[in-house]
């Protein structure tokens, strides 16, 4: 079991930052391919970006390609999205997600979740 808690949420303006986080306890975080996904309207949870257990490969939905970037902490369990360059498009809650060994832009291949943290973008 891992648990994770996610934070760093907030209001910001259209072309702002913010970072998120994503705290892993519980097993050991290195074990797990961890990723973010937000809600998308009529497709459930829809796939951020992913990165793997020793953070030296990563993936983006083309959405954010290029604005955001995904980064790990191994010594701090601890899971980052920066988020650059913002839209009123990205407002969402966003969810952290575990699953064992190799990353995955698939949702369904997760087996744990945050309770996800809340980003508006205000234009």
């Amino acid at each position: 079991q891992v648990q994770l808690v996610e934070s760093g949420g907030g209001l910001v303006q259209v072309g702002g930052s913010l970072r998120l986080s994503c705290a892993a306890s519980g097993r050991t975080a290195s074990n797990y391919a961890l990723a973010w996904f937000r809600p998308a309207p009529g497709k459930g949870r829809e796939f951020v970006a992913t990165v793997t257990r020793r953070g030296d490969s990563t993936l983006y939905a083309d959405s954010v390609k290029g604005r955001f970037t995904i980064s790990r902490d191994n010594a701090k369990n601890t899971v980052y999205l920066q988020m650059n360059s913002l839209k009123p498009e990205d407002t969402a809650v966003y969810y952290c997600a575990a699953r064992n060994l190799f990353p995955s832009a698939d949702p369904t291949a997760y087996n744990y979740w945050g309770q996800g943290t809340q980003v508006t973008v205000s234009s």
